[in-house]
């Protein structure tokens, strides 16, 4: 009986992340959370600004008056002034200080003409309200600072902090097992036969998900043997992995084994094969709750398939609110030909102006993917593309 047919990008992406929950929530130091995701909204525990603040260098007075101002004190940030303003006084007010009491306006410190104790307009502007920070106008005690879901980048943990959260509730990071597979592997790059190629999927793999894994297992290489393929399995079981990631014997020769041992162990195939190029034979099984994602053994064909796949299921599983990459449109330099039936991924320079594929896309080619910054997605059945048509690219 022959296989059923590939699957379509988007509805085999869609078929992996409706299946992927999040995994438990946890609560850690805020300075901790980075590149995690929230497990629920988080809530302001405080007021910012807390109180009506100077947002120039300048002076502070009553709203209304036209000077000149008896300069009665400073506030300065973290250091107020204690006093009450009274009419025809103003204080010497810095960047970020709390406005004083009675205080309504701020006159620039350019627009301003000092004599001794006295400070005059200099017919260059007047003071104005529009200078002030107003108590709350970031945000107040119990509004939504950020959803859950969002990813913790430096903005965010700044937010987060200024919101007065010491602590931050995020989804546990998944554990990974990899595991590279082939009877050609070396593991010493430096003693490799003729018959043999380093193994270097597994590294590949292994920086890809730098930041999304709480922690990673490496295995192999190992032999195209269902006994040291169980035996490779079990391991990764006994380490708790929530993600078995394998790399070659994914396809449909006779020495590709990954499927049947993947069987044996106990898995359910969910799909098999996708249809896109490179990296058609990827599969998705379940274990009871864990994954296991077999990536094709081109290294170019594993790049891909990770990036479209492996890369989302991390984030979906780490609580991310939107876990597929997004491309940009960006004109093509040079012209491209017609696409067959696959959804294909070309190997490209990217610029601020275009995009320009690179020459060689066989998928054994590691030389042009490292040498590429950008993925062209061109869709199945695509006709011919001339020189600035706007495609879409993955940036790396």
């Amino acid at each position: 009986m022959s296989p059923t047919p590939p699957l379509p990008l988007a509805e085999a992406q869609a078929r992996l992340l409706a299946m992927a929950e999040p995994l438990p929530a946890e609560e850690v130091p805020a300075q901790d959370a980075l590149g995690r995701c929230l497990a629920a909204p988080l809530l302001a525990r405080r007021t910012q600004p807390p109180a009506d603040l100077s947002a120039m260098d300048g002076y502070a007075m009553r709203a209304g008056e036209a000077g000149p101002w008896r300069i009665v004190g400073e506030s300065a940030a973290g250091h107020p002034f204690s006093g009450t303003l009274g009419p025809g006084e103003a204080v010497r007010i810095s960047t970020g200080a709390l406005m004083p009491q009675g205080a309504g306006a701020v006159l620039l410190q350019e627009n301003a003409a000092r004599d001794g104790g006295i400070v005059a307009l200099n017919g260059e502007g007047e003071p104005s309200a529009r200078h002030i920070r107003r108590a709350g106008f970031d945000f107040e005690e119990g509004d939504e600072i950020l959803p859950a879901g969002i990813r913790i980048g430096p903005a965010q943990l700044a937010l987060a902090i200024s919101g007065g959260n010491a602590a931050l509730p995020v989804r546990r990071r998944p554990k990974i097992a990899i595991l590279d597979s082939g009877d050609e592997l070396a593991a010493d790059p430096a003693r490799c036969g003729p018959h043999q190629i380093p193994a270097s999927n597994g590294a590949m793999i292994a920086g890809m998900v730098q930041g999304l894994a709480g922690e990673i297992l490496r295995l192999g290489p190992v032999a195209d043997d269902l006994g040291a393929l169980a035996s490779a399995l079990g391991a990764a079981e006994a380490g708790a992995a929530d993600v078995v990631v394998t790399s070659g014997g994914a396809s449909v020769g006779d020495h590709d084994l990954i499927r049947p041992a993947l069987e044996a162990w106990g898995a359910e195939i969910s799909f098999w094969r996708v249809a896109i190029k490179p990296g058609k034979p990827l599969l998705v099984a379940r274990k009871g709750p864990q994954w296991i994602l077999g990536l094709p053994g081109n290294p170019v064909s594993g790049f891909v398939t990770a990036f479209l796949f492996l890369l989302p299921l991390l984030r979906a599983l780490s609580g991310n609110a939107n876990p597929l990459p997004q491309p940009l449109l960006l004109p093509l330099a040079t012209a491209l030909p017609a696409v067959g039936n696959r959804t294909e991924f070309q190997r490209a320079i990217a610029a601020s102006d275009s995009v320009k594929p690179l020459d060689e896309q066989d998928s054994s080619a590691l030389r042009s993917l490292a040498a590429a910054n950008a993925l062209i997605l061109r869709p199945a059945d695509a006709g011919p593309a001339e020189a600035g048509t706007l495609v879409p690219a993955y940036l790396l």
